[in-house]
């Protein structure tokens, strides 16, 4: 075939896709109709979807890259949801973070997103209804735990509905034309601490400015030439702030993971995670006998860690990520017989395992 020919076939294919997304989004209206008759108050199945994806990414498209399949399905699942109901997605804001970058991934363009001030803001704006999710970081590889995020889980009665895992790349945005000519880099305390080799080389005079996001940063950096910011090449293009270096990050992957915080959390899916925090009893041995319980049940712990009690000085919370669903036999005869050791029980919720991208 000529080239022109092609041209016409893809023009021909394209059409066909149109169509087929004509009737797609007809079947979707159609479904929520169904669903407003069942009285049905949520519209939304994010196990459906993941069900969706995995199985249209195994199946593939020949030579269109598996990755891509997902994206594309991912985009046309969120645009047909909005025609049933928009979803509302809380985001620590402005536009431009990481965890925006996150919340669009796993929701799509169509979904309407809520930017907040603060992570507390995230979890106010959803226990209120003004949003149906909201996502906030949890932990990063280079730097572990982000504790504001776990106060804010042991505080509120939100549950995990999912998580997410996002490949974090810092980008160095100025309006200065070089390195010599920047003297304050404003980023979130995270990001800074991510980049500290790279600011340690390059801008060892430079002051380290923290900010509540990257975004927020990005916008400090645009009213001073002097000044740069560590954020995302989104915050850059949104802000109009040019990038000079890319990928300035430490540690290669970057991943940092995300949870969606909700109302409820997720049903079984037979590749569970349950997060949860306890304190212990102030006795001698009191830990190890809370933790001889999951050994006994055989129940995979991926992560325990300590926090200061916000309450009571020189305690600790142990939060808590074990690999099973908190309904899943023996790990919910586990969980009762915490109570029975622990001064306090928190259980953040189950909800699937995400895959490493």
């Amino acid at each position: 075939m000529s080239l022109e020919e092609l041209r016409r076939r893809i023009d021909e294919l394209d059409n066909a896709i149109l169509a087929l997304l004509e009737e797609r989004a007809d079947v979707a209206l159609r479904i929520a109709a169904a669903k407003t008759s069942a009285g049905a108050t949520s519209f939304h199945d994010p196990e459906r979807e993941r069900e969706i994806l995995d199985r249209l990414e195994a199946r593939g498209a020949g030579a269109f890259p598996r990755s891509a399949i997902r994206a594309v399905f991912r985009e046309i699942m969120s645009a047909c949801l909005s025609l049933e109901k928009p979803l509302r997605v809380a985001f620590l804001g402005p536009e431009g973070t990481f965890s925006h970058i996150a919340a669009r991934g796993a929701f799509g363009s169509a979904a309407l997103y809520e930017p907040a001030l603060s992570l507390d803001d995230v979890f106010e704006i959803v226990r209120r209804g003004d949003a149906e999710y909201g996502v906030v970081p949890i932990e990063s590889l280079a730097e572990g735990s982000v504790d504001s995020t776990l106060d804010a889980l042991w505080r509120s009665d939100l549950q995990i509905r999912m998580e997410l895992l996002q490949e974090v790349s810092h980008c160095l945005l100025t309006l200065a034309p070089e390195l010599a000519k920047i003297e304050k880099v404003y980023s979130h305390p995270q990001a800074l601490a991510q980049c500290r080799s790279f600011l340690t080389r390059h801008l060892p005079s430079a002051q380290a400015i923290p900010t509540a996001s990257t975004a927020r940063a990005a916008q400090e950096a645009l009213a001073d030439a002097s000044a740069a910011a560590i954020a995302s090449k989104l915050a850059g293009e949104l802000y109009g702030l040019p990038c000079l270096r890319e990928s300035i990050q430490d540690r290669r992957p970057n991943l940092t993971r995300f949870v969606v915080v909700a109302k409820s959390d997720a049903p079984r899916t037979g590749e569970d995670k349950t997060s949860l925090a306890f304190s212990t009893k102030n006795e001698v041995g009191a830990l190890r006998r809370v933790l001889s319980i999951f050994e006994d049940a055989n129940i995979d712990l991926s992560r325990i860690e300590s926090r200061p009690h916000e309450k009571n000085p020189w305690e600790y919370v142990f939060f808590v990520d074990a690999h099973a669903h908190r309904l899943d036999e023996p790990f919910a005869t586990a969980i009762e017989k915490l109570a029975a050791h622990c001064s306090a029980l928190r259980i953040f919720g189950s909800y699937p395992r995400a895959r490493t991208p």
